[in-house]
């Protein structure tokens, strides 16, 4: 293969499934979770406003899962990204759970000082940021589900055989593709759809097996029924990945929870992302200021 292949690949990735333009990503850097690890992290927005954590999907990055979003979010909140385990710089440890993950955030929370935040989960992140509400409920002010739900099915050796398969074929072409010549990017679909690939192949596509078999393991339906903070749920419409009928267990679920809608699939939140935003905005809003109402009484 070459790298003029390399180019007609991103070009057609561009393409076909025209990503939402890059702009404004913000800068991160790594940062050291005590006993953990260290982990990539961008941290924007008024240090004053309330702190929302963006939890990202299964083999994506902070950046990758939620940049659309990030600049309109920064207008009014502070806004917290970072990688999870074995995804993206995330901490390389020996084993990959969601239990580590949710504990993950409440150790970033620590380290920048916040102590009451809204967890935004993003299918995988989703389930995460229910994990960091059961597991410090004193510390999640609010929860904006976004095209997940209260399990996940996984289980399929044949599909883990067939990911590691692609992953090194992927591997291979991710040698190739060209990098930008300088270190800014601009909104061409080229130079957006080159740094989306890179954030994906960031993730070890190897480990896609250990994350389908503990995304199998997940199960929130039994404590569903005692949470006790504000709760959106964005339901993606179109979804063949989370159902919405299994999205729609989660406001069945949990007290007081509030549907919000997006006309798109389970990739909405980059593929189409201009559906994805407005709702989500709504959904992160209603749930801050009904926690704010509820601290004020």
């Amino acid at each position: 293969m070459s790298s003029q292949f390399a180019r007609g690949v991103a070009r057609g990735f561009g393409h076909v499934l025209r990503p939402y333009p890059v702009r404004d990503v913000p800068a991160g850097s790594m940062v050291d979770l005590p006993g953990r690890g260290a982990t990539y992290v961008t941290d924007s927005g008024p240090k004053d406003a309330p702190a929302v954590f963006l939890l990202h999907s299964v083999m994506t990055t902070g950046l990758l899962c939620w940049y659309p979003v990030v600049p309109e979010l920064n207008k009014h909140y502070r806004v917290i990204t970072m990688d999870q385990r074995w995804h993206g710089r995330g901490i390389r440890s020996e084993g990959f759970s969601l239990d580590d993950c949710a504990d993950d955030v409440v150790a970033l929370a620590d380290e920048l000082g916040i102590e009451r935040f809204v967890a935004a989960g993003f299918s995988m992140g989703g389930g995460i940021a229910q994990l960091t509400w059961r597991r410090h409920p004193d510390r999640v002010a609010g929860l904006v589900l976004c095209s997940t739900g209260p399990f996940f099915s996984t289980h399929n050796p044949e599909l883990r055989a067939q990911s590691h398969r692609t992953g090194r074929i992927l591997t291979a072409l991710n040698k190739l593709l060209p990098r930008p010549r300088t270190g800014r990017l601009d909104d061409t679909s080229v130079h957006t759809s080159v740094w989306a690939l890179r954030q994906f192949f960031s993730t070890p596509l190897w480990q896609a097996g250990r994350f389908g078999d503990e995304l199998g393991e997940f199960d929130s339906r039994p404590w569903l029924n005692e949470v006790d903070v504000p709760a959106s749920v964005v339901v993606s419409i179109r979804d063949k990945v989370v159902e919405p009928e299994r999205q729609q267990l989660l406001l069945d679920g949990i007290p007081g929870a509030r549907r919000f809608e997006v006309d798109g699939g389970h990739a909405c939140c980059v593929l189409g992302a201009q559906f994805f935003i407005p709702p989500f905005l709504e959904a992160v809003d209603a749930v801050t200021e009904v926690s704010a109402v509820d601290s004020a009484t």
